[in-house]
C-alpha cells in the first residue's frame, strides 16, 4: 500500500505580537538588492499604519494593498504575476500573504505561477504543478479557514472553482500572531470560525477519516465548542484559541478531506460569488440529513450569537444557473467520495441537489 507524503509548513512563529519579528525572519532569505521581497495585504489595512509601519521596505521591496470583498480569480492570480515580473529586474526574493483566506490563497498561488509557466487555471486540480514556488511565507490575520496550513489554494477560474493543490502550494514560513485578528468584525468571526468548524465535522465524519486527522479534527472541534459556548474567555483567549483551532482545523483535512457543504459553496461561489465561510454556513444550516449532530450544534452557536444566515439566495435562478452550481458541485469528487462512500452517485443526483439549493 502507498501513503501521501504530504509536507507540512516547516517554521512556525506562534505568539501574540510575533508579527514584529516579520523583517528579521526575512532579512536572512533576501536574494539579492535587486530581488524584492512583495507584500500582499488586506486593503482593510490600508489606512491602518498599526500594521504596515513594523515592515521595513528595502531594494525595491513592495506592498500591494488586495480587496478581499470577492473570492480570489485565477485571472486575478496572473495579473498579480505579470505585475510583479514586469517590475522588477530579478525573481522577487518572496512573497508575504497577510489577511484572510483570500489574501493567504492568493500568496500560495502567485508564489507558484512564478516559477511555473501558463495561466493559473491550468494547475487548477491536484498535483499538477511541476516547479517548487519561490518562498513564501503566511500571515493571518482573521483566524478559521485553515489556507495558513492547507496544500491547496482555492480560485474561482473561468470554468471552475477548484484548488491548485499540490506538495509546492504550503507556506514555507507562517506566523501565527492572534493581536492582528483582534478587529475582525463579529459577523466575519463567526462565519470564518465556522468555516473550521465544518471542516472538523466534514473530516471526522467523512469516509476518509484516519488517526492522523482524528486528532487534528478532535482538537479544532473542541477548541471551536469552547469559543463559540463559553462565557469565559477572554477576547485574548478566545482569539489564541481561534487561531490554534483554524491551525488544527486545516491539519486535520491535510490527510483526509472536506465534504458536502465545501463541494456545495463551491458552487455558489463559482455562480453568485458568495463569500467561502458564509457560503459554507448557508449550506451546512439545510444538511441536517448527512450531519445531523454537527448542524444541530451549529444552528445552537448561531442562536447563542444572533447570527441571520441570508435566505432564498437561489429562489429567482434558472435552471441554466442551477445547473452551473450543481456540475461545479458535482466536479468535486473527492469531496463526495469522502462524504459518502464510493456509492456517492446513488445518494447525490442532480435533482436532490437542486433540491437543497433551492431551500438556500
Amino acid at each position: 500500500m502507498s501513503y501521501k507524503n504530504f509536507p507540512m509548513v516547516p517554521r512556525v512563529i506562534f505568539g501574540r505580537g510575533s508579527f514584529n519579528q516579520i523583517n528579521e525572519v526575512l532579512a536572512p532569505k533576501r536574494l539579492s538588492i535587486d530581488a524584492p521581497f512583495i507584500f500582499l495585504i488586506d486593503d482593510v489595512f490600508k489606512s491602518n499604519a498599526w500594521l504596515t509601519s513594523r515592515i521595513q521596505l528595502a531594494y525595491g521591496d513592495r506592498i500591494i494593498f488586495i480587496s478581499a470583498k470577492e473570492e480570489p480569480k485565477t485571472s486575478q492570480v496572473d495579473a498579480l504575476v505579470e505585475d510583479i515580473i514586469l517590475m522588477s529586474k530579478d525573481r522577487p526574493s518572496g512573497i508575504i500573504g497577510i489577511g484572510g483566506g483570500t489574501l493567504l490563497d492568493l500568496a500560495k498561488a502567485v508564489s507558484i505561477m512564478l516559477t511555473n509557466k501558463g495561466e493559473a487555471k491550468d494547475y487548477q486540480g491536484w498535483d499538477l504543478v511541476k516547479n517548487p514556488a519561490i518562498y513564501h511565507v503566511g500571515i493571518p490575520t482573521i483566524s478559521g479557514t485553515g489556507a495558513e496550513v492547507s496544500r491547496t489554494t482555492v480560485l474561482t477560474g473561468p470554468e471552475k472553482k477548484l484548488g491548485i493543490n499540490s506538495d509546492y502550494t504550503p507556506f514555507d514560513q507562517v506566523i501565527l500572531d492572534s493581536e492582528l485578528t483582534k478587529d475582525v468584525p463579529k459577523d466575519q468571526w463567526f462565519y470564518t470560525g465556522m468555516d473550521c468548524y465544518i471542516h472538523c465535522v466534514e473530516s471526522l465524519t467523512g469516509t476518509y477519516l484516519n488517526a492522523f486527522s482524528e486528532s487534528y479534527g478532535n482538537m479544532a472541534l473542541e477548541l471551536c465548542k469552547e469559543i463559540y459556548f463559553e462565557n469565559n474567555l477572554s477576547n485574548i483567549e478566545a482569539q489564541e484559541k481561534l487561531m490554534m483551532a483554524s491551525w488544527h482545523g486545516g491539519m486535520s483535512i491535510v490527510y483526509s478531506q472536506v465534504g458536502i457543504a465545501h463541494a456545495m459553496s463551491y458552487g455558489l461561489s463559482y455562480l453568485l460569488g458568495t463569500k467561502h465561510g458564509i457560503g459554507n454556513c448557508i449550506v451546512f444550516n439545510h444538511l441536517e440529513e448527512f450531519y445531523p449532530e454537527g448542524v444541530k450544534l451549529f444552528k445552537q452557536m448561531m442562536a447563542k450569537h444572533d447570527i441571520e444566515l441570508p435566505k432564498g439566495i437561489c429562489a429567482n435562478l434558472n435552471d441554466t444557473q442551477l445547473d452551473t452550481m450543481i456540475n461545479v458541485a458535482l466536479s468535486l469528487v473527492p469531496l463526495w467520495e469522502n462524504a459518502l462512500g464510493d456509492g456517492w452517485k446513488k445518494i447525490i443526483t442532480p435533482d436532490k441537489l437542486k433540491n437543497l439549493y433551492l431551500k438556500m
